[in-house]
Parts: structure tokens; sequence; C-alpha cells
């Protein structure tokens, strides 16, 4: 819900919310991203050392899509002095991430909802890591233009999902490739099966290129691609 008490966003994004909010889900999150996502943990690296690049000892970072807490406790392991806000529309999702960081929880806000929900800032940097392809189009510009708006001038912002071409044949390939990784991960065809059919049906996915066009039409400047696994995408740019 959002601090007004409307739900949002208002698309079909609602239904993954329902899954991240049942509480088996959250028992076995952790198990998703590893096996689905290359690199996770590189991921999680290279983020650090990009926020690094340009924030103070002691930042405050937005961190939106914290549920699970895998990225918050990899940069609060890394940043000792950095400080954050983490934002998830799934209460089961916030609890999981709170456990998952263990004493470093002490350094968190924890904040349930969307970004509408978030402090106003201004921050001095903001992720979003595997969150904003359960946008369409145009609440995904809205969600990126609140994100920018709440950061320091020039400060940066890190963006990594799902993101691959969405026509014809070179979409099936992706997602044949998409599952071949995960189940060559560990994870159960079965799942990995229907994992594939749900990502093929959410008609929310964009392009590497409109995904870019994206950020940019947000009111980042200087967006380059620093990530780059089958189908995911990262991207850094500054406000």
């Amino acid at each position: 819900m959002t601090s007004d008490g409307e739900p949002r966003p208002k698309d079909g994004a609602a239904c993954f919310l329902q899954v991240f909010e049942n509480p088996l889900m959250a028992v076995h999150y952790h198990d998703g991203p590893r096996q689905f996502v290359p690199g996770l943990e590189a991921l999680h690296r290279m983020t650090g050392i990009l926020l690094a690049e340009r924030v103070p000892s002691d930042a405050r970072i937005l961190v939106l899509g914290a549920g699970g807490g895998l990225e918050l406790r990899a940069l609060a392991e890394s940043f000792g002095g950095w400080r954050f806000v983490g934002v998830d529309p799934a209460a089961q999702m916030l609890k999981l991430a709170e456990a998952t960081l263990g004493g470093d929880a002490a350094r968190v806000d924890f904040v349930q909802g969307y970004i509408d929900d978030a402090p106003q800032g201004p921050f001095d940097a903001a992720v979003c890591l595997l969150t904003l392809h359960f946008l369409d189009e145009a609440e995904r510009l809205r969600t990126a233009r609140e994100i920018c708006r709440r950061l320091k001038p020039d400060a940066p912002f890190v963006a990594a999902h799902g993101s691959f071409p969405q026509e014809g044949p070179e979409k099936a390939l992706w997602l044949s490739r998409y599952a071949a990784y995960a189940i060559a991960s560990g994870a159960d065809p079965e799942q990995v099966a229907k994992a594939r059919d749900a990502v093929d049906a959410m008609g929310m996915m964009l392009s590497p290129q409109r995904d870019e066009a994206v950020l940019r039409q947000a009111g980042f400047s200087d967006v380059s691609l620093f990530y780059a696994a089958f189908t995911w995408r990262g991207w850094v740019g500054y406000a």
C-alpha cells in the first residue's frame, strides 16, 4: 500500500506481490536468485563498487525492492559506514531481509510499500535490483523518476533486472537460455518450466534499448551498461 492507502502498482505486478507474501515463498526465496541469475554475487559486488565511486563513507542509500535482503547484506558487509532505507511491498520479504542481515539490520530502516512510501531524501545513492521488470513501462518510468527525485545531484543509481529482446524467435531463444541456466544451476526442471512460461507471459519485460531509454527519460545521465548475463541487464546512471 502507498502512504495514502491505495494499492500500487495497479497492473499485472499485483499477482507477483501475492506470491512474495506467501511465507513458504519467503523461506525458499534465496535459492531462486542464485539459480536463475548468473553472477548474482558478482552483481552485488559490482553494485557496491559503482556506488563507492561517488558516495561518502557515511552514505545513506535507498534500496527499492529490498525484500530478501541479499543485496543489503552484501553492501552492508562491504561498507561498514553506510546506512540504508530498504523498501518493499511484501511484509514477509522484509522479515526475511531483516533475518538475512542479522546484526547489520540495525543500519537499515525498513519500509513496507512502493517508491511513494520511501522518504524524500535526498539520498547519496539508490539501488533497485531484480525488481523493475515487475512494472509496466509507464509505472517503471514513474518509479525511476521518483527515485531520481530523491537523490542528491550526481548521485549514482544502479538498476538491474530482466531485460532481453521481446520479439519472435529471438525472445524464445533467450528464454530457453534462461531456463537452461537455471536447470544447470540445480533448479527443479518442472519449476523452471513454470518460471519460463511466467516470464514469457508477463508482458512487462522491455528490451535493453527500451530499458535504457526509460532511465534517461526519468532524468538519469551518463547511463551505461555494466552487467549482461543472458536475460539480465544492469545499468548505472546519475541524477
